[in-house]
């Protein structure tokens, strides 16, 4: 009997504890992570080395030349020869100053021909100013010291004619041969030339041998006339006085009612109201007869360098660059006429040519 109720009460507590007891939680399967496909690099996202930016090209003006700042423009510059290109490149000179160049810019008025001994023989200049073209002799002396001369054409003079106010028998003017005569060593007076001229001496007034003008003169009026003895004709006349100073000019024929005299146009009209200004052939010097090339004493006007001068000097290439751009702005005013387009695109074509 007491065996009997051990076994019950142990089926009881084992009832008991299996009631009481909690079932263990089960774990969950986790779903596995699904890789992701990974794009391939495509090429504009793999990583390339970036390329430095191209130099800007500098800004170019209307004829194609360089942009000049002359705020930026360092260093001086030294001219000298023609004293008709003088008027102007100091008036370029002065626009260049104006606009901020801070440098020298010397300007000697000292003859074509001077100017290109300085430019040619002793190597003092940086540019020649020329009222005609280079010799080749003068061509030649450049090369000796190492320099080859480029031509930059800037204008056009037309070699005017003057007279005293007084005179009253040149009012329809002379022509090219009668000029020739009037100075000749042959002529003493101007009825020699003309019976209905006055019978007084005739004053003759020239630039000098050194000068552009002079050259020139001997070459459009005095050559033709004496079988290209000009310049000896010329030389042994009397009642003559010479000077590179147009300014004396001016003042022998301003002076003296029976004096003759010629130089570049722009001291005519510097001085118009002191002198008079005689038509040649029929032909008043203007811009319409320039242009036309109908006045038989129209002329280039010049300046040169050479191209190792404006790569040394980048100050030298910048005021001619300047020049060839704003020569056209200031030269009616200062008594010249614009050379042909033909000629300055050919100026601007030896510019860079020579900074290339």
């Amino acid at each position: 009997m007491r065996s009997q109720s051990l076994v019950v009460a142990l089926l009881l507590s084992v009832l008991i504890l299996g009631a009481c007891a909690q079932p263990a939680p089960v774990a969950q399967p986790q779903p596995a992570p699904v890789a992701q496909p990974q794009a391939e690099p495509t090429a504009q996202q793999q990583a390339e080395p970036t390329a430095a930016p191209a130099a800007a090209e500098p800004a170019t003006n209307a004829l194609g030349l360089p942009e000049v700042n002359p705020l930026e423009v360092q260093g001086d510059i030294i001219t000298a020869g023609s004293s008709t290109v003088f008027p102007l490149s100091e008036a370029m000179a002065e626009l260049f100053r104006e606009e901020g160049y801070g440098g020298n810019i010397t300007i000697d008025s000292i003859g074509s021909g001077a100017g290109f001994e300085r430019f040619c023989k002793t190597g003092e200049t940086d540019v020649a100013n020329a009222s005609r073209a280079i010799k080749d002799s003068e061509v030649e002396s450049c090369a000796a010291i190492g320099r080859t001369p480029i031509e930059f054409r800037v204008g056009t003079d037309a070699l005017a004619i003057v007279v005293n106010p007084e005179n009253n028998w040149l009012a329809e003017g002379v022509t090219l041969a009668e000029l020739a005569l009037l100075y000749s060593k042959d002529t003493v007076n101007w009825s020699d030339v003309n019976p209905a001229w006055p019978a007084q001496p005739v004053k003759r007034f020239s630039p000098g041998t050194d000068s552009g003008t002079f050259d020139f003169f001997i070459e459009a009026v005095m050559d033709p006339a004496t079988e290209k003895k000009g310049e000896e004709v010329l030389l042994a006349a009397g009642n003559l006085q010479l000077s590179e100073d147009d300014n004396v000019l001016v003042q022998g024929v301003e002076g003296d009612k029976y004096g003759i005299g010629y130089f570049g146009f722009a001291y005519y009209i510097e001085n118009e109201g002191k002198l008079q200004a005689v038509p040649v052939d029929g032909v008043t010097p203007n811009q319409a007869s320039v242009d036309a090339g109908e006045y038989p004493l129209a002329r280039p006007l010049f300046i040169y360098s050479d191209a190792t001068i404006m790569a040394e000097k980048p100050q030298v290439a910048a005021f001619i660059s300047f020049y060839l751009s704003r020569v056209n702005d200031v030269i009616g005013a200062v008594g010249y006429f614009p050379a042909p387009q033909t000629d300055l695109a050919g100026a601007v074509s030896a510019w860079l040519d020579a900074t290339k």
